[in-house]
């Protein structure tokens, strides 16, 4: 059976059992390998959570879910509306912002706690600034970047 077809079946229906309508939109993302499934609802909210907690766990769900269907592992992402892509500006805006004040402190500037995606989101954009370095600090739901002045 086809893995797109499958991922928007099972997407649909995990919705439906959820109590949401919603317009669900499933593509290959072959940058990614993985598949995408694109949700748009008027109750962006509810599935978003608190700093995107709930849209993690339906992701995770839906992975699991599609790969046994499927019978082997797939990627699977989800986005919310254009959740992921503000998201992403908000943490690359907290990242220059980081590097700034600790270029011109001299001081480190911890960042708050991330997730795994999002601290590698502040990395790689401050990956080629010569002024500062990253690193992440701290265990489980407490891990954090930490930006220092080189």
């Amino acid at each position: 059976m086809d893995k797109i077809k499958i991922t928007k079946e099972i997407s649909e229906k995990l919705l439906k059992l959820i109590g949401l309508e919603a317009k669900v939109v499933v593509a290959e993302d072959k940058e990614n390998q993985a598949i995408k499934v694109d949700v748009d609802t008027a109750e962006q909210g509810i599935l978003i959570g608190y700093h995107g907690e709930t849209l993690s766990s339906l992701q995770l769900l839906l992975g699991i879910m599609v790969s046994r269907k499927a019978g082997e592992w797939l990627r699977v992402l989800v986005n919310i509306g254009d959740y992921r892509q503000k998201r992403e500006e908000v943490l690359k805006n907290m990242a220059l912002s980081a590097a700034q004040k600790a270029k011109f402190s001299g001081e480190p500037v911890s960042l708050p706690p991330l997730s795994g995606s999002e601290r590698r989101i502040i990395h790689l954009t401050l990956a080629d600034n010569p002024s500062v370095e990253t690193q992440s600090e701290g265990e489980g739901e407490e891990r954090r970047v930490i930006v220092k002045p080189r």
